[in-house]
């Protein structure tokens, strides 16, 4: 039984989300509270195991309730939010997810998707940053890479795919920061909502030295960019006479999700083969591991995050567990091991 803390301002929302919650008979909602401050008393009073935290809320909003909370009490939070801007702060200041605020008509898919999320939420690593690992202590580090100029002709087939879901904000950034700006085309899917992708790709553009943006349909692959799958969008290799290039059309959901990190490992099985690289990251649930093993089958080299540095270890674990990763390593580690094995 999961134990559950609502924390948001609107006692009709807090209510709402009580009752349609504890339909679930693996939570409890244990209390409710109107800001930071009753939060923080009904925290030591009952002790759950699980925030659902609304952003917007009076006398202190819930990113600096975080900041202020998780050094001292390391409770796993899913933040409740409209704004993709403060869906990335809250996640950067220790919250384990979050998700989209719901309009009437979707309220059904959101009440769905927050239980398994507070599930999730409650199996999760909530910690400060990644430590350095003594396993990994000497792996290939990103900024041997810093100066490099990679070869466009010999690394022209190249594709680096990444997949990653619960964690996979902050773990994809530490990823791909210090790629150089003439690394290969690389093509990422992160399981997000509609609307949030483009702001998450402009944030990681505003950091990365390669160029990052959202996926749209027909773009091309090419080195020193990066394209962030859109939400409710498959994000697919393709090739013509000229290249690479991406798809990115509706569908049904695959492995529960839309992106799906299996829809894209898989089109990279089929189009690039031995020619790419596959990454698997931080994540609730098996999405990516099957596509990861074709990938592997393929010839491909494929890089798994391993459980010390993961905030879910699950999609890796499940992608390692059916033979797909070649080689696990703590995340700080994986940017250089993806740069190493480029000409």
């Amino acid at each position: 039984m999961v134990k559950v803390l609502i924390i948001d301002d609107s006692v009709m929302f807090r209510t709402m989300l009580t009752n349609e919650l504890q339909k679930d008979p693996m939570i409890q909602v244990i209390g409710t509270a109107g800001d930071a401050y009753e939060a923080k008393d009904k925290i030591l009073q009952l002790k759950p195991d699980v925030l659902s935290l609304d952003v917007e809320m009076p006398k202190m909003n819930g990113i600096e309730f975080l900041k202020k909370l998780l050094p001292q009490y390391p409770i796993a939070a899913v933040v409740v939010t409209s704004s993709p801007v403060s869906a990335f702060e809250a996640i950067s200041a220790g919250a384990v997810d979050f998700i989209k605020k719901p309009t009437r008509a979707d309220m059904s898919t959101f009440i769905e998707d927050l239980r398994s999320m507070i599930k999730t939420a409650a199996t999760a690593k909530v910690v400060a940053k990644t430590a350095p690992s003594i396993q990994g202590a000497t792996m290939p580090s990103a900024n041997i890479f810093a100066s490099k100029v990679f070869d466009p002709i010999k690394n022209a087939k190249t594709v680096v795919a990444i997949g990653a879901s619960t964690g996979g904000t902050e773990a994809i950034l530490e990823v791909i920061k210090d790629f150089p700006a003439s690394t290969p085309g690389t093509i990422i899917v992160q399981h997000m909502p509609a609307g949030f992708t483009k702001m998450y790709a402009e944030r990681l553009n505003r950091i990365c030295k390669m160029e990052v943006r959202e996926a749209k349909n027909g773009d091309r692959i090419k080195q020193g960019l990066i394209l962030l799958g859109a939400g409710n969008y498959h994000l697919r290799l393709k090739k013509d006479a000229a290249g690479y290039y991406v798809s990115s059309t509706t569908g049904e959901k695959v492995s529960g999700h839309c992106p799906s990190v299996d829809v894209m490992f898989d089109s990279v099985a089929e189009i690039a083969g031995n020619n790419a690289i596959g990454v698997i990251l931080t994540g609730m649930g098996a999405d990516g591991a099957d596509g990861l093993l074709k990938l592997r089958q393929t010839g491909a080299f494929t890089v798994g995050q391993d459980k010390e540095t993961c905030i879910v270890y699950g999609m890796p674990m499940v992608a390692f567990n059916k033979g797909a990763v070649a080689q696990q390593a703590p995340l700080q580690n994986i940017s250089g091991i993806v740069l190493s094995k480029l000409k």
